[in-house]
């Protein structure tokens, strides 16, 4: 899966970004480096989803696949 980050310089220092397709999914770092090691947890946060929570059946499968 590819995703489009924007990228901004914070005034106080460092960069935040946020990514439009998943809202709410925004991050910030010191340095560039430390940015973008933050955004892969925040995308793999905003994305995850608590399976106990959601109820299912006994003839449900749950994937997992890859994009």
């Amino acid at each position: 899966m590819k995703l489009k980050v924007i990228v901004h310089q914070a005034e106080e220092g460092g960069f935040w970004a946020k990514v439009p397709a998943i809202p709410g999914c925004a991050t910030q770092g010191e340095d560039f480096e430390e940015l973008l090691a933050n955004l892969y947890e925040a995308v793999e946060g905003c994305l995850a989803v608590d399976f106990s929570q959601i109820a299912t059946e006994a003839t449900d499968r749950v994937l997992e696949i890859a994009v």
